[in-house]
């Protein structure tokens, strides 16, 4: 993937800050997407260009893939990672609760996508992946929102694949399972919760880790960068599930 341009979205921290590293030392430019500005700052990577953007805004995305365009060059590579969480029971949850959580982790993926796909389509070539989640696989506690806004951008890169196929660009995903976040640390009251997560508990009907342990950044990386990657020519409409058998293999 030398010499390419790739676009990360939710660059600043976590499973994004480590694909756009880990793109940048493979010698592609990166254009680092990512509402925390002083955070992205931090990426000191000489592949790497921040861009702070708003993903909740149509137009701001527009303008931001438009001006990576002209200052870095064509895109070939997209990465969806942006999210975030909010939690609580469906009777409790607030209206901006729902509504943030979708405009993050389905409608910015809609924006940007589109934004690029428009793009890569007349260079008939392109490759992009969606980081979802195993929580749009299967129900789960105080996590309706999240789970059901996977689930939508899940299915939502699997149909763009569909009308992306003839051009030539790949569209899959890659689901992660409970990975150790900023965003999973936010579930936990000490370091003893790590341990909860791998048993599993019953009372939330959550089934734990068949492979004991909880994933690092780089074991959700690793199956990004193949999928982008030209070894993975044959692939798209896939959805990657990365959570060490939590998920039963659903």
């Amino acid at each position: 993937m030398q010499g390419k341009l790739a676009l990360v979205s939710g660059a600043a921290q976590g499973i994004g800050a480590s694909i756009a590293l880990a793109l940048g030392e493979q010698g592609v430019i990166v254009a680092a997407l990512d509402l925390q500005a002083e955070a992205l700052a931090q990426l000191a990577h000489p592949n790497i260009h921040p861009y702070p953007v708003d993903l909740r805004s149509s137009l701001a995305v527009n303008e931001v893939v438009a001006r990576i365009e002209a200052e870095l060059g064509a895109i070939d590579i997209l990465v969806n990672v942006a999210g975030v969480l909010r939690l609580g029971a469906i009777c409790n949850l607030s209206l901006d609760d729902w509504e943030q959580t979708f405009a993050v982790n389905t409608h910015g993926v809609f924006y940007l996508s589109q934004a690029v796909a428009q793009r890569m389509m007349p260079r008939r070539a392109g490759s992009i992946v969606t980081v979802g989640s195993n929580a749009a696989e299967v129900p789960r506690m105080q996590m309706a929102a999240y789970a059901a806004s996977k689930a939508a951008s899940s299915h939502f890169t699997k149909c763009l694949g569909l009308e992306l196929a003839e051009y030539g660009i790949r569209c899959n995903i890659v689901s992660p399972g409970s990975t150790d976040t900023a965003m999973q640390r936010q579930l936990w009251i000490d370091e003893s919760d790590r341990q909860k997560v791998i048993d599993g508990a019953l009372p939330s009907y959550r089934s734990g880790i068949p492979l004991r342990r909880i994933a690092d950044v780089a074991d959700v990386t690793a199956p990004v960068l193949f999928l982008l990657s030209d070894a993975a020519r044959h692939i798209t409409m896939h959805n990657l599930c990365v959570d060490g058998g939590a998920t039963l293999g659903i």
